[in-house]
């Protein structure tokens, strides 16, 4: 049985190929750590919901689009241990350095 992370994001709709760009480097470094793939999907028929929906969840606006990314790592160690090396890496590695790779979308959003 596999483990997964998942993440929904809003990404400014103008901003799509700077999303895949940062993701393709990202990405790289989760399969480096032992994920067996990583999924970006670009939202194109999110609709919305009657009580809750993706939109609300992270407050798109009328220039974003809802982004649903995952990993799949093998199993919940794997996947600790990666996450705990990132958090090593984001003060050594560009690919998770703010600065060198910045985040085309508020982080803050996410879920």
């Amino acid at each position: 049985m596999s483990y997964v992370d998942g993440f929904v994001i809003a990404v400014p709709t103008a901003h799509k190929e700077k999303f895949r760009l940062h993701a393709e480097t990202a990405d790289a470094a989760f399969l480096e750590m032992g994920a067996l793939r990583v999924l970006e999907c670009w939202g194109d028929d999110v609709p919305g919901g009657v009580q809750t929906d993706f939109h609300r969840a992270v407050q798109t606006r009328d220039d974003e689009t809802v982004v649903f990314s995952w990993i799949e790592w093998p199993d919940k160690a794997t996947r600790d241990a990666a996450m705990q090396r990132m958090e090593e890496l984001m003060k050594t590695d560009d690919r998770f350095n703010p600065e060198k790779n910045p985040m085309p979308f508020d982080g803050k959003r996410m879920i």
